[in-house]
């Protein structure tokens, strides 16, 4: 009867299920999706776990900084992150989230030291580039530019640095990058937060572009793309009898494209360009212009084109919503 009893109780207890302790990759899957839900206390408890079976296991220590570091428990997080630092197996990642810590604590030195030798281990890495050009441009640090060159020559599909060189050339006399990194940027993040910021930045852009009557005036400092894009350019300068809008950008790219593929075509390969001559042999480059430059200049106008080329509007969104936008490796021309 006794041994009945036992044989009976250890049966309730599997069929509870606390018989067999949860594996460290099943505590990883509960802990973030505690951290889904914002549940950050939940996921360090059940990390914290995790660790204690696996010390050694760093996706678990990245997610419990990260959880501390949203819990503003920022010297915790720092303790946990700041190991990983010196660990041949940690990824660039780590140096992330290390930043957003530091950049908490308000350690702006520590924090660009670590940015540097992050991108010494990692020199491809877009996002430390593009995080050690925003730690210096909070600085006033104009090295920060350099960065995000740097970053889009060694990362080219990564998008951010696209936002802040284009943002940093618009307040500069050099409005072609601003143009070129800007549109370059708005295909990467068509329907990010920023999208509006950059139509209006590219739309301005090119209003200061043609400021001059004569673009190759300021000709001597630039590069042999730049050039090239503003002789292109300087062509279409005949059209702008209405000023710079919607229709006149319209006419004026078309025509730039077409010149651009009979002058340029196989000497500098550009994805940009390339993709607006796809648009523009398959009948979307008006659709494509009106969504950049038609949406901020007038918002009821834009309306009231989309409502008249359903169509055609219907096909671009269609086929952007179909695609993702990257730039090749050994097209920087800047």
């Amino acid at each position: 009867m006794k041994k009945l009893s036992i044989a009976l109780a250890l049966c309730l207890l599997a069929s509870l299920g606390v018989a067999q302790p949860q594996s460290v990759q099943q505590l990883h899957e509960t802990a973030r999706s505690f951290m889904r839900q914002g549940d950050y206390a939940n996921a360090i408890l059940v990390l914290n776990r995790g660790i204690q079976q696996e010390p050694a296991n760093i996706p678990l220590a990245k997610d419990l900084a990260m959880s501390y570091y949203y819990q503003k428990e920022n010297n915790k997080a720092l303790d946990v992150i700041k190991p990983l630092l010196d660990n041949d197996r940690s990824d660039d990642q780590v140096f992330q989230i290390a930043g957003n810590i530091y950049k908490q604590l308000a350690l702006v030195k520590d924090c660009e030291k670590m940015y540097k030798k992050g991108i010494k281990k990692f020199p491809e890495s877009g996002p430390l580039y593009n995080e050690l050009g925003e730690l210096q441009w909070a600085q006033q640090d104009y090295e920060a530019i350099k960065n995000w060159e740097k970053g889009i020559e060694v990362d080219p599909s990564y998008s951010k640095n696209y936002y802040n060189a284009a943002r940093y050339y618009f307040f500069t006399s050099d409005k072609v990058w601003s143009i070129l990194y800007g549109e370059i940027f708005l295909n990467m993040e068509p329907f990010g937060s920023k999208a509006p910021e950059v139509k209006q930045l590219l739309l301005d852009s090119y209003k200061k572009l043609f400021t001059a009557t004569d673009l190759l005036q300021d000709f001597k400092d630039k590069n042999p793309f730049a050039k090239a894009f503003l002789t292109e350019m300087n062509k279409q300068t005949g059209l702008l009898g209405s000023g710079v809008n919607t229709e006149s950008l319209t006419m004026i790219r078309t025509r730039f494209i077409l010149d651009w593929f009979n002058t340029q075509q196989g000497k500098m390969p550009f994805k940009l360009f390339e993709y607006q001559q796809q648009l523009l042999k398959e009948g979307m480059f008006d659709a494509y212009n009106q969504w950049i430059f038609g949406s901020i200049q007038s918002l009821s106008a834009y309306q009231n084109w989309v409502n008249t080329h359903a169509q055609e509007n219907t096909a671009f969104s269609d086929f952007q919503k179909g695609r993702i936008f990257k730039v090749p490796a050994g097209q920087y021309y800047h």
